[in-house]
């Protein structure tokens, strides 16, 4: 069965789309059904992966609101085992009218329930906030990975989402785990983003990837290409740098790929 993995901070510009994108693209490179979900409104991890959000039939807002069939709204993108579900600009009304929808909380999760065997890992991009839509995607997820920042304001709202996933635990989601804090934009030259890298580990100790994503022209340059960083420029640092979270993830949860027994879709 494939694992559920939540990409969220509620704060903005910490680098989720970014990390969603280049981790999905790196587990598919590594030979990993991978599936990736666009649950924020903007719908950058869409285009990131050079779909049109303006041109997309089926999104998961008409999972989530309209009940379609989660397979119908999946799309090949152009890299091997690598899969989206789009997002669409209506999403963004998606909390209002799940207003008067019994387990609104919940829609995400029955969704996924027919597609969770057909991958490997399964990656959803949340949007920054702490919204409906997003509960949505706690309750359907198996952990959640945090990117922060390496920047003064890293542990602001931090302490917020933490609270917010134990109340998802003690209320919604009991297997929620979180899965890791991820340091994104370092820069090793600077002594303020390396400080912020040892006050992070210090506070949460193993929570936190040994993997570090550097600040890097290839990976800000990717989306604009409309694909991951590692089919943009395989050897620099940022398409390296994935490629180790990916592997520093699949160590962490103990898997080799043997172990994994994928269903085509």
């Amino acid at each position: 069965m494939g694992k559920i993995i939540a990409i969220a901070n509620q704060k903005g510009g910490v680098g989720k789309t970014t990390t969603a994108i280049n981790l999905s693209a790196s587990m598919a490179a590594l030979e990993y059904k991978t599936l990736i979900i666009d649950s924020d409104p903007q719908a950058n991890t869409t285009s990131g992966l050079g779909f049109d959000p303006h041109k997309v039939q089926k999104s998961i807002y008409e999972c989530m609101i309209n009940g379609f069939s989660v397979k119908d709204t999946i799309q090949e993108t152009q890299f091997e085992d690598l899969y989206l579900i789009p997002s669409h600009i209506n999403l963004v009304g998606a909390e209002l009218e799940m207003i008067d929808i019994k387990n609104r909380e919940y829609r995400m999760q029955e969704a996924l329930k027919e597609v969770k065997n057909m991958f490997d890992f399964i990656f959803i991009d949340c949007s920054p906030s702490l919204g409906l839509i997003n509960v949505n995607v706690m309750n359907a997820a198996d952990s959640i990975l945090i990117p922060v920042q390496c920047e003064y304001f890293a542990m602001e709202g931090l302490g917020k989402l933490l609270s917010t996933i134990k109340i998802v635990q003690g209320k919604l989601n009991k297997n929620l785990q979180i899965e890791g804090i991820l340091m994104t934009m370092h820069d090793s030259r600077l002594l303020h983003s390396n400080q912020v890298v040892q006050d992070i580990r210090t506070h949460f100790a193993d929570m936190v990837f040994e993997t570090l994503i550097p600040r890097n022209i290839r990976i800000s340059e990717a989306p604009s290409f409309g694909v991951p960083v590692i089919a943009h420029d395989e050897k620099s640092k940022g398409s390296v740098s994935y490629l180790n979270l990916a592997k520093e993830l699949l160590k962490r949860n103990k898997i080799k790929k043997s172990a994994i027994k994928t269903v085509k879709a």
